[in-house]
């Protein structure tokens, strides 16, 4: 089952269930994937945005509920950053399992080596591999700050 059909699914048993926090949720996901379909129909690609697309759709949907939370924090809206954040949690469960940092750590450590990075030169190619393998895996702003750390201490 493709991400769009399990949230199409979810968003029928939310509303027969009368879920309005999930409701809403799951239309803001459907809204936002119809907003992107309807770019990519205009590039001339007729099927829509495929599964990756979504995800990174969904990633991109998070950090911004994650910047607006920490806005609302400091404006004292404790309430509206709590909504944030259970939407954040109900767009979490559309993306694919999450790595651990242990399993992170050993794919970063498992590339440098492969590859045979030495400097913060390096860096670049070391993250593009580790795209083309785990995209949407990991949150890759911790991704790129453990290469850093780990290219600086080899130099």
């Amino acid at each position: 089952m493709t991400i769009r059909e399990n949230v199409k699914n979810n968003l029928k048993k939310a509303m027969i269930e009368k879920n309005v926090d999930l409701t809403s949720t799951l239309r803001l996901i459907i809204a936002s994937i119809k907003d992107k379909d309807i770019l990519a129909k205009g590039k001339g690609n007729r099927e829509g945005i495929n599964d990756e697309e979504i995800i990174s759709l969904l990633q991109t949907m998070i950090k911004q509920r994650k910047s607006s939370i920490e806005l609302y924090l400091k404006g004292n809206r404790v309430d509206l950053a709590k909504r944030e954040e259970n939407e954040i949690k109900i767009i979490s469960n559309f993306l694919p399992k999450q790595l651990s940092d242990e399993e992170i750590n050993f794919i970063i450590d498992n590339i440098i080596k492969s590859y045979g990075a030495s400097s913060m030169k390096d860096m670049g190619i070391i993250i593009k591999l580790i795209k083309d393998q785990y995209k949407g895996k990991m949150d890759f702003r911790i991704v790129s700050q453990v290469i850093k750390s780990k290219l600086t201490n080899n130099d």
